[in-house]
């Protein structure tokens, strides 16, 4: 139940804000934030099973995130890895809506796609949404479609606006919006198959159990100038931060 919100051009001084909650097994094997050696334009965490990511910036300026959509059946057959969604658009050159628009849907199982840079924001969905321009605003995701009212969206939708207009929208304040353990109401537990415990865990923004949880948090900015900011918090099974990641680059500077 991964959760991402993103504050798009709300703030003169950071049109990107963007912060994400990476939800995972936790025996699944992964490898933390670096620049990618095979790829040299990537900046992300590396899913070491399929070899994507799930959240990454470029070198260039753009950025992507794709979250799972739970509860809908998917195609029989071999499916591309939704990682790859990530780094094809990092990679690659095409403007944000025309590569939504050059996905083939049909080939993944059900996902949530957000994929920008500071100017323009495409989100794309293969659960019954065409590819969407957002307009500058705040925005939220777990695994439905975009903004769909579940209680630690809103909440954490709210939390960010109040962070974008407190002017201290910084790495701490949105570590704390995403270190958030409160769990939702029972009503919105959607797991039948799961005991209630472990289901009713997977409402809060940041999620501890023994075999399931947030495995990292991620907070990227992007400032006025174009220098951009990317910050990984890993975890352990116990919610108790593991290590950090932490890079700037570009930006009148150029440096990282």
């Amino acid at each position: 139940m991964c959760l991402v919100v993103l504050a798009f051009r709300v703030s003169t001084d950071n049109p990107v804000i963007l912060a994400a909650n990476r939800d995972e097994f936790h025996a699944r094997p992964a490898r933390a934030a670096h620049w990618w050696p095979d790829a040299g334009e990537i900046l992300a965490g590396r899913d070491l099973r399929a070899g994507g990511t799930w959240l990454g910036v470029s070198r260039g300026g753009r950025f992507a995130t794709v979250t799972n959509y739970r509860g809908a059946s998917d195609p029989a057959g071999a499916l591309e890895s939704r990682g790859r969604l990530v780094t094809e658009f990092l990679s690659g050159d095409q403007p944000p809506l025309e590569y939504l628009r050059s996905i083939d849907s049909a080939a993944y199982a059900g996902f949530n796609l957000l994929a920008g840079d500071a100017q323009r924001v495409g989100y794309l969905s293969n659960r019954g949404c065409d590819v969407r321009e957002l307009s500058p605003g705040v925005y939220g995701l777990s695994n439905a479609t975009l903004d769909t009212p579940w209680e630690k969206v809103q909440r954490s939708k709210s939390r960010l606006a109040d962070i974008v207009a407190s002017g201290v929208a910084d790495d701490a304040a949105l570590l704390q919006l995403l270190a958030d353990s409160d769990r939702g109401p029972a009503s919105e537990v959607r797991d039948d198959d799961l005991p209630f415990e472990i289901a009713h865990a997977l409402t809060a923004p940041f999620i501890v159990t023994p075999e399931y949880g947030t495995r990292c948090s991620t907070v990227v900015r992007a400032e006025a100038d174009g220098r951009w900011h990317f910050h990984e918090r890993r975890f352990g099974p116990d919610g108790m931060p593991s290590g950090d990641a932490q890079y700037s680059f570009g930006g009148v500077e150029n440096a990282e």
